[in-house]
This record gives structure tokens, sequence and C-alpha cells, in this order.
């Protein structure tokens, strides 16, 4: 069985004040399952992160990103994995194409005011505040437990500094 690289891309695509989040809820064995998040997946072989994003961008939602900026990388580290993930955060604020549905998850403009809200990992609470400060770009390490049942985040970490 050919394995999946632990390397993976997120984008948030943002809208008249609005961010295209996905609501998960329609893939079977989903870690991510009823939660919302952006939009992303794992590389492909020979993938840069921007082939990667703009590839799941366009299978995930239809959409061609014509801006992206990649603003940082989060490091995934969580009980039970046998490795860390590496995860390509990126945002974009321009595009072309109209959204069509996923069958991941299902897509929703949500007031970017409103998204914490929504059922979301708590590290994605700390990414999310650092775009919308427009942090320069970052490095992010989450550290989760217990990911089999509800799942704690245990330390984040900030340039090499302990934020949590």
């Amino acid at each position: 069985m050919e394995r999946k690289s632990q390397n993976t891309t997120l984008c948030y695509i943002e809208k008249d004040g609005c961010v295209l989040m996905m609501h998960r809820i329609k893939k079977k064995n989903d870690e991510n399952k009823d939660k919302w998040i952006g939009i992303g997946g794992h590389f492909e072989p020979f993938e840069s992160p921007e082939d990667c994003i703009l590839r799941e961008a366009q299978e995930e939602t239809g959409l061609t990103l014509t801006d992206l900026r990649y603003r940082g990388i989060v490091t995934f580290v969580c009980e039970g994995w046998p490795e860390a993930e590496y995860m390509h955060l990126f945002q974009s604020t321009a595009y072309t194409g109209e959204p069509k549905e996923c069958d991941e998850g299902d897509l929703q403009w949500i007031p970017r005011q409103r998204l914490y809200e929504l059922p979301m990992w708590e590290g994605d609470k700390i990414f999310l505040d650092l775009l919308a400060t427009d942090e320069p770009f970052f490095s992010l390490k989450l550290v989760y437990e217990g990911l089999e049942e509800a799942t704690h985040l245990s330390g984040a970490w900030l340039n090499g500094r302990r934020i949590r």
C-alpha cells in the first residue's frame, strides 16, 4: 500500500468579510469529522506546497486561486501518530470560478466574526488568529493528546517559543 506523505496544505479563501469553510460530514473515517476547516489535503508525488493547494482547491471547491499567500507551516504532533504532520498554511483573496459541491463536506461562506463559534480543532483558532493579525511567515507547533476521544491541545509553540 502506498503511504501518503505527512505533508499537507490548508487554505482559507476569503471574500467580502467571509471565509470559505468546509463542514467535514461526508467522508468516512475522517479525523476531521464534524469539524469546520479550510480547504486542503495531502501532497501528491513531486508537488510543491503551492502545487498541492492549487490542485486541492480546484478539486474540493471548483475554484482556481489567483492570489495565494504562503503564510506559515504548522507542525502537528499527535498521540498515536507514528510521525508529525507538516501543514503548509495559505490564504487567498482572489479566485475564478464558482464553488461546487464537495464530496468531503459542505462548503459555506462564514462571516469572519463567527468562525470561532464553529466546532473546530483548538489549534486552528491559534493559526486563524495569526492570519487575522497578519503575522509574518511563522512556524507553529501544536501537540495534541487523546486523539481517539476528546482531543486536547496540550501545547503550542510559535517560532520556537511556548505560547500555550
